[in-house]
């Protein structure tokens, strides 16, 4: 089993190990639905998806007629403007079955233009706050990529009192000074201030290039059970945070496992050699962004 902790404010004991709907946006449902039994073989509580997400909330909706009070339920919204995000949220509660989602998220929040949209007086933050007046949500979050996504989220946090971010954290990205500074940064304040902290990109080795992708990831994973332990084991090892699962449902049994075998803790000084060894290389370029 995954050990649990509180999800911020929330208060809810989320498993820290949240289950990353990304992968369940083209598989078949009966193919979601052995996902679901290995969820509930490691007893994850917590599963993150988006509008995005492809299929991911048609096939998380028939779990939720049994199991709805199992998990709690995020998802996120991207349009930018009030009337459509209104809009989403609506689908979102349609498709997913439920009167009421737990965590919903404004979707990779990075673009300065697109950022003061949403936070406009027609933008999309208005209809997450009505939603959640109106109990259609608890809690509301921002989530984000690439290498400026911390110091976003801190501008964000200076304007609205958000319950949870999202974005980056490995090995290899934490070794960029400035996205390490504003980290830790970010880190500090949602701790000061109890707001749930969740991590992707656990398992990201390195971009795919012009290799056949043999996994439905945006980038190249790590494979073995040792290098998903060590990667695994690494975000682990800060406390307080979540690690969201990639986006691949083969993946999945193997991330849960090295989470429930978590008692090693890698040091940075062993890192730097696996690295090398294993052609580790930064997924973002620069201040580019990619969707989750």
């Amino acid at each position: 089993m995954i050990v649990k902790q509180k999800f911020g404010n929330t208060g809810h004991l989320s498993t820290r190990v949240i289950f990353g709907g990304a992968a369940l946006g083209n598989v078949t449902q009966a193919e979601a639905d052995q996902t679901l039994d290995v969820l509930l073989k490691y007893g994850i509580n917590h599963i993150d998806t988006a509008a995005g997400y492809g299929e991911s909330e048609l096939r998380i909706g028939p779990w939720m007629e049994k199991h709805r009070d199992k998990f709690f339920l995020a998802t996120k919204v991207f349009r930018r403007r009030y009337k459509d995000a209104v809009e989403q949220i609506e689908q979102s509660l349609e498709r997913l079955g439920v009167s009421t989602i737990d965590l919903i998220q404004i979707h990779n929040l990075t673009d300065p233009k697109s950022w003061e949209r949403v936070m406009g007086e027609n933008g999309a933050l208005k209809a997450l706050v009505e939603a959640r007046e109106q109990g259609m949500v608890k809690y509301i979050g921002v989530t984000g990529h690439g290498y400026g996504v911390a110091e976003m989220h801190l501008r964000s946090l200076h304007r609205f009192e958000f319950d949870s971010v999202l974005l980056p954290y490995n090995y290899i990205m934490m070794q960029n000074p400035d996205y390490a500074t504003d980290f830790e940064n970010l880190y500090t304040i949602c701790m000061d201030k109890n707001i749930a902290f969740q991590t992707i990109k656990s398992l990201a080795r390195r971009p795919w290039g012009k290799k056949e992708r043999k996994w439905n990831t945006w980038y190249e994973p790590f494979e073995e059970q040792s290098d998903i332990d060590r990667a695994v084991h690494w975000v682990l090892k800060r406390e307080a945070i979540f690690l969201n699962s990639s986006s691949d449902i083969h993946l999945l049994p193997k991330i849960l496992d090295a989470a429930s075998r978590f008692e090693i803790k890698p040091t940075d000084e062993e890192m730097p050699e696996k690295a090398n060894q294993l052609g580790m290389k930064p997924i973002f370029d620069g201040r580019s962004l990619l969707l989750e």
